[in-house]
């Protein structure tokens, strides 16, 4: 079974299992807070356990998978998944909480790593950037599934069905990887790792530009509900369009793939959103309830057109034998930027007094996208 259209499914599939038991807790946060008597403080420990140790895991496992081969160490990543939620799903307390949540989070940290890599292997030398717009709209679609299905499976079987829920999709995934996927003739699984050989200044800067690009999307996902309640919206219509801008991004990320892989101008499909970014976040603000929609709508469409062209840039700049240890480096710089962009703007909001200089830093946050490309192209040129 060699057809890569099929593997990218499977991919797709377990990126979006992880997707959907990461986003797990915060659609079950009212329930858990109530039979499991936590606070919201709890609630958001266990949120930010899973991805929170991704800085030093996405390094080790890009690390491990470079001696042990990539199938080896996805299947390994997503038994701890499923580990995860049978830990999650018998938890009394909030240790035993913890413990599922950390045991899932290095297991989804990995899987995200090696499967990124995983895709360059299959289309490198085919429509590399619609099959990664395609991989990476897996995360927005599993957090939109987990948001609608769990809080149904929990209103009808009580936590456990949720639990149930999480477990089952996940050990179909693993299910699913074990048997189908297949290493790509040509692709190096496993071999020895070259710290001294990785083209560290161009993967540093392209690992910057996905890390502040994914930092500014996520101003608006954080801040923005709250920008638009503060504008006389109601939380439900602050929260549809919100979300809209979300799902924009589903639709907008396959579609801006296609059109890089088409055009073969990467570059220019990611210039072009990061400077209509720079334009349009800063006017998400001061708007009423029909101009939400459209402006979030249209924001998230076109800004959402460059994430496959983005993180196929480390496609050109590593060779097979060095593209599980790079992308371990690549995604540890980008959980560094992810974890230190959220408090960095909470800050700026309390200086401020407003939320909306949220919106101002991510337009600087795409600005600084721009800076990285350029250097990136410069550096990468060097280097070849």
């Amino acid at each position: 079974m060699h057809n890569r259209w099929i593997i990218l499914f499977v991919l797709f599939f377990a990126r979006t299992t992880m997707a959907f038991q990461f986003q797990s807790v915060a659609a079950l946060s009212p329930l858990m807070m109530d039979s499991l008597l936590l606070s919201v403080v709890d609630i958001g420990l266990l949120i930010g356990l899973y991805l929170g140790p991704g800085v030093v895991v996405a390094f080790l496992g890009g690390s491990v998978a470079s001696l042990l081969g990539d199938k080896r160490v996805v299947v390994a990543s997503l038994v701890l998944m499923v580990a995860g939620s049978l830990l999650i799903f018998n938890a009394t307390s909030l240790p035993g909480l913890i413990a599922g949540r950390i045991t899932a989070g290095i297991g989804g940290v990995v899987l995200n790593v090696l499967m990124t890599k995983m895709v360059i292997d299959w289309f490198a030398r085919h429509t590399l950037a619609t099959a990664m717009a395609i991989f990476i709209s897996s995360w927005p679609m599993g957090i939109g599934l987990a948001l609608v299905a769990l809080p149904w499976l929990a209103d009808r079987g009580g936590l456990g069905a949720a639990w149930i829920g999480v477990t089952t999709v996940t050990a179909l995934a693993l299910v699913l990887f074990t048997a189908l996927y297949r290493t790509p003739e040509g692709a190096v699984a496993h071999g020895r790792i070259s710290v001294v050989g990785l083209p560290w200044s161009p993967l540093v800067l392209a690992a910057l530009t996905w890390g502040f690009y994914n930092a500014g999307l996520a101003m608006v996902f954080g801040f923005g509900s709250i920008i638009l309640v503060g504008n006389g919206l109601p939380v439900t219509s602050a929260s549809t369009a919100t979300s809209l801008f979300m799902f924009a991004i589903v639709i907008a990320a396959p579609l801006g793939g296609w059109i890089a892989d088409r055009t073969g101008r990467r570059d220019g499909v990611i210039l072009f959103t990061l400077l209509a970014g720079i334009v349009l976040l800063p006017l998400m603000q001061g708007l009423s309830a029909k101009a939400a929609w459209i402006v979030y709508g249209v924001s998230g469409f076109v800004i959402g057109l460059s994430p496959g062209a983005i993180v196929s840039m480390t496609s050109q700049i590593l060779p097979p034998q060095a593209r599980a240890f790079g992308t371990g480096v690549y995604y540890a710089i980008y959980y560094a930027v992810m974890m230190l962009a959220p408090p960095v703007a909470g800050a700026v909001v309390d200086l401020t007094g407003s939320a909306g200089s949220a919106l101002f830093l991510a337009s600087g946050m795409m600005g600084v996208c721009v800076l990285t490309l350029v250097l990136f192209r410069q550096r990468a040129a060097a280097t070849t």
